[in-house]
Order: C-alpha cells, then sequence, then structure tokens
C-alpha cells in the first residue's frame, strides 16, 4: 500500500497530532500511531519504519519548546545522546534478525516496571540520597547502561521509551522533572532518527504516511511542550501513570 484515502490521510494526520503532544508530555505517542497505521492497510513492518521516521519531528518541536529546560545539558545530551543513538542502531538491528513478536511480548512488563518507578521515584531517591550522599549529578555509569537498554528497546518498538527514560534518570539523577522531561525529548527524537535511517535501506517506507505524522507530530509537538512546561512534578507523574496503564491495556488487547 502506497498511499492513502482522504479519510485515512485525515486519521493518520490527526494521530501524529496526539501523538506529538504525547510523546513531549511522557512518551508512548507510538500506542496512538501504531495501531492508526495498521487500520489504514500498512503492513506492521511498514508501519513500523514509517512510524519511527514521522514521528522524529514531533520529539523536534517538543525539544525546542523545552529549549529553556535544556539550557546547561549539553554535555549531559551529547553523553546520553551517544548512549541512545547506539541502542537504537542495536535495537533496528534486533528488529531484523528477532523471530516476530518476540520482543514485543515484554513490552507490557516494561512499561508497567517504568510506572512503578516513576511512582516510586521520590521514595527511592530519598533512601539513595540517605545512603549514598547527594545522588549523581548525571546518573552515573548506572544510568548510562540504563538510556543505552531504553534506546534498544526504542529502536525495535518505540512505545513507552519516553516513560522508561523518566524512569531512570528520575531516580538515578539529581535533576527537576521538567528538565528531565525536556532531556527525554531530545534523546527519544535521537533513537527514532538512527533507528529510522537504518529501517529505510532494508524496508519499505510509507512516505505518504511519513509526511502526514511529520506534520501533525510538529504541531502536537508544540502543543504538548506548551501544557506540559506548566505541569507540576506531582501532576506530571500523574499523566505519565495514566499514559502508561492504557498503553499497558492497549499492548494487551490489540
Amino acid at each position: 500500500m502506497s498511499a492513502v484515502t482522504f479519510w485515512e490521510g485525515v486519521a493518520v494526520l490527526f494521530a501524529g497530532v496526539f501523538a506529538g503532544g504525547i510523546n513531549t508530555v511522557v512518551g508512548s505517542g507510538t500506542l496512538v500511531t501504531f495501531p492508526v497505521l495498521l487500520a489504514v492497510g500498512y503492513p506492521p513492518v511498514v508501519a513500523n519504519v514509517s512510524n519511527s521516521l514521522g514521528l522524529v519531528p514531533g520529539s523536534v518541536s517538543g525539544a525546542i519548546g523545552y529549549r529553556r529546560e535544556l539550557a546547561g545539558q549539553r554535555g549531559r545530551l551529547l553523553r546520553f545522546g551517544t548512549a541512545s543513538a547506539l541502542g537504537g542502531v542495536a535495537g533496528a538491528v534486533l528488529l531484523l534478525v528477532l523471530p516476530p513478536g518476540a520482543f514485543e511480548a515484554i513490552v507490557p512488563v516494561l512499561i508497567v516496571l517504568a510506572l512503578v518507578l516513576v511512582v516510586l521515584q521520590p521514595r527511592i531517591a530519598r533512601w539513595l540520597a540517605a545512603r549514598q550522599g547527594e545522588r549523581h549529578p548525571h546518573g552515573g555509569v548506572g544510568l548510562l547502561v540504563a538510556v543505552f537498554a531504553t534506546g534498544v528497546y526504542g529502536g525495535y518498538f518505540g512505545a513507552a521509551q519516553g516513560i522508561l527514560l523518566l524512569a531512570f534518570m528520575g531516580i538515578l539523577m539529581d535533576e527537576s522533572m521538567q528538565r528531565l522531561n525536556a532531556a527525554k525529548n531530545v534523546l527519544a527524537a535521537l533513537v527514532n532518527l538512527v533507528s529510522g535511517v537504518i529501517f529505510i535501506f532494508v524496508a519499505d517506507v510509507a512516505w505518504p504516511a511519513v509526511a502526514l505524522l511529520a506534520a501533525g507530530s510538529v504541531v502536537g509537538g508544540v502543543v504538548g511542550a506548551k501544557v506540559g512546561r506548566r505541569l507540576s512534578p506531582v501532576v506530571l507523574r500523574g499523566v505519565i501513570v495514566v499514559v502508561g496503564l492504557t498503553a499497558v491495556v492497549i499492548l494487551l488487547t490489540r
């Protein structure tokens, strides 16, 4: 399938808007766009490839919307960005060599684990601080490994990689939730970009779908940044939990 009808195109466009906003605030936008692409007739691999490429502009626009929170994080982003990009490459390769559905089978477990970590993050952070003193400003080697592993997961499928990143960074790094969210947008964009570029050379890409998702996700990213930057840490964690639980339900019932 190389083209979509008018109404199918509208559905893909609005899915992109919604996903761009959700990705900027929390993550899991793929759980909106991927099923829509399947519903309009794209094969799973084509849908996955096109989704990865189409949501990159939305992550970029979301990161721009969070540019104030990104100030002073250049070194951190270079370090974690390298880990994310390498993880994205590894995830893309896994998609090509693993049996269909093998990796996706553990996605619900990963999301639930991430939600538990997000909810318990303040308590765990206080416990770590009491036992080890101040948390590492950059999370240490442990966070670098976690960011790489999340990149592997994101390169393969991508749903809820933002939730995983927020959970790991929030627990292991001494930083505000809003600044972590800003960094998350950049890292997720890198994973989607590198995996998408690899997929271009080994799979068919539905460029009309990519264009529609890109246009929609840019708008959603801008709106999401305006909304997300005004949320308190407690509310932001609440949004993360709601979106994450919805993601689990969708994955278990589709």
